[in-house]
């Protein structure tokens, strides 16, 4: 019998891969958008992660999302930084998220408040996604606009507390193995991941939408 972690993995692959393939994601990184559409797409993961990170602190004494509460993972003064780089000092004043933004910020906002399970899958959608593929856009995002390596511009995607990620992943995925739920609750929170890459890639949509390349 698969272990908790290939299950939710396995169950979320389609989903997985279309936010991962997006025309937007795939123009971003072949160079083919301007740093600004790069600035954009930060701003939306501003709103995200401050959901993800203002529900962490109340969830770290919390039976079962507690042990997936580690401030090595946490983004959002990376990502502060990032936009101070990208969009000035005044950067908060002109932040604004897209629809399909506020929808996934929502959603991740409830479940910190209200089903800490639910809470898991997105903490595991997006820290384990960072620590792999967003290596991957770092990388292109350094060369294609000229980041300092691991930079300002790029902080977001440099996890300074974690020297090893494939160590650190391994203990993740033996966490999500030992998850303190029933069955039932593992179905609901494989759902829930799901959920959490479509939202994603609604994100994706609409930023493709407002970054159109021009035929």
């Amino acid at each position: 019998m698969d272990s908790f972690s290939t299950l939710i993995r396995t169950a979320s692959h389609e989903q997985h891969v279309e936010a991962e393939t997006s025309t937007f994601m795939a123009d971003l990184l072949g160079g083919r958008l301007g740093v600004d559409a790069y600035a954009r797409y930060t701003e939306q993961l501003w709103f995200v992660y401050e959901a993800l990170e203002s529900g962490a602190r109340d969830l770290a004494v919390d039976r079962v999302a507690g042990p997936f509460i580690r401030p090595e993972l946490f983004r959002l003064a990376a990502l502060e930084r990032d936009l101070g780089h990208l969009r000035g000092p005044g950067w908060r004043s002109t932040l604004t998220a897209l629809p399909a933004t506020r929808i996934y910020a929502d959603r991740v906002a409830t479940v910190a408040l209200e089903w800490p399970a639910g809470y898991v899958a997105h903490h595991y959608t997006r820290y384990l996604g960072d620590l792999s593929g967003g290596q991957i856009i770092r990388d292109k995002a350094e060369r294609t606009w000229g980041f300092a390596k691991k930079g300002d511009g790029v902080r977001f995607y440099v996890f300074e507390g974690i020297s090893n990620p494939a160590a650190f992943k391994r203990e993740y995925r033996a966490l999500l193995d030992g998850l303190a739920v029933d069955d039932l609750e593992k179905q609901r929170v494989v759902a829930e991941c799901k959920r959490a890459f479509s939202l994603n890639s609604d994100v994706f949509r609409a930023l493709g939408e407002e970054f159109p390349l021009s035929a």
